[in-house]
């Protein structure tokens, strides 16, 4: 049994750490809503939202934005003293918890129209595929984005309503419950619990198996998602009759990218993966689970930024939208480009290259 003076000790040394947590996941949250902001502001003003290749991420750094938001309101929150913030903070968690679990299935959606537009502009250049499929594709890719921001929701509707009937808010520690992903129960030593007590705690193991679950499928997707699309690259590429120094390179480009994606989001969930298994299997007062905290802190509530570099800054779509949009103001007057628009949407589609093909996945 720890000592009052030891205990005292403890707590001080929780304190400077959750204070420590408060300004790395302020500032990280930050430079997220940043950096999402800036592929959604980007795509808006380059009138690129409705394009196929960039809708996808377009989504994502929305997920992104607010997620980046709850980690700002989390960090704010903690600083500060308001009426029934334990209720807003409980809520606040699961509200994070919904953005989350979108993001994770928007970057699935994201990796999976990256493959099927590769696909689709394999079966065209090779079998001549007519545009009914390629709507039917459409189609499916809207339907997959409906969902990504539904299932979340649906997921979460239990923690909601039960935790709030059953004043879960009550049984969460209050000191840091504000910060995101930083909540344990307060459970009372050598007491059995109550009805509401054991809903609480349900809902608490559902919470992080409900993440666990999610992360873990949708690693698993992506690696799947775009070993095929690796795959079908080098078919489409070999289909041409011809590899030369540009093809090759092309080649070696998407295998460092299907290693890197997956690599990214890995390292950006880890360690809250890692928590989350001790928060469900063991102690969560060691030094081992102090420095994950850190870490989550870091790489977690950084996503925005990470995704905007990774999946917007670094692909040749937005690259390309950078160089047309400048050249156009540069050459053209607005009635040349209002032309070129409508000759462009009246132009019968021809078959892509290799370079154009793989801009969706570069």
């Amino acid at each position: 049994m720890a000592l009052p003076a030891e205990v005292e000790r403890l707590d001080g040394v929780w304190e400077e750490v959750y204070s420590a947590l408060q300004w790395i996941q302020f500032t990280m949250a930050m430079l997220s809503v940043v950096g999402s902001s800036s592929i959604i502001a980007y795509a808006v003003f380059q009138n690129a939202v409705r394009s196929p290749e960039v809708r996808p991420l377009f989504y994502l750094s929305l997920s992104d934005l607010f997620l980046g938001m709850c980690w700002l309101a989390g960090a704010l929150l903690y600083s500060s003293s308001t009426s029934q913030q334990d209720l807003i903070c409980y809520n606040l968690q699961a509200t994070g918890q919904i953005f989350y679990l979108a993001s994770f299935l928007y970057t699935v959606n994201y990796t999976w129209h990256l493959y099927m537009d590769l696909k689709v502009k394999y079966n065209q250049n090779l079998f001549r595929v007519p545009p009914q499929v390629v709507d039917y594709a459409s189609c499916i890719g809207r339907i997959a984005t409906i969902l990504s921001s539904l299932i979340p929701f649906l997921l979460m509707v239990p923690v909601f309503c039960l935790g709030n009937s059953s004043n879960c808010y009550q049984n969460f520690s209050q000191k840091h419950g504000c910060l995101l992903m930083h909540t344990e129960m307060a459970e009372p030593p050598h007491e059995p619990l109550s009805l509401s007590g054991s809903v609480c705690r349900a809902m608490h193991i559902y919470s992080i198996g409900v993440f666990l679950i999610s992360f873990l499928i949708s690693f698993v997707a992506i690696l799947v998602i775009l070993s095929q699309a690796r795959g079908l690259y080098k078919r489409f590429v070999n289909s041409t009759g011809f590899l030369g120094d540009q093809q090759w390179a092309m080649i070696k480009m998407v295998e460092q990218r299907v290693v890197f994606y997956p690599m990214a989001f890995f390292c950006c969930w880890a360690p809250a993966v890692l928590l989350g298994m001790l928060k469900l299997t063991a102690s969560t007062t060691s030094k081992i689970y102090m420095a994950l905290l850190i870490l989550q802190a870091l790489t977690a509530a950084s996503q925005g930024l990470l995704n905007c570099l990774v999946y917007g800054w670094t692909q040749h779509v937005f690259l390309s939208l950078k160089r047309g949009s400048r050249r156009d103001v540069d050459t053209q007057t607005p009635l040349l480009r209002s032309q070129k628009k409508f000759y462009s949407s009246t132009a019968p589609a021809g078959p892509p290259d290799t370079a154009g093909s793989s801009s969706t996945l570069l």
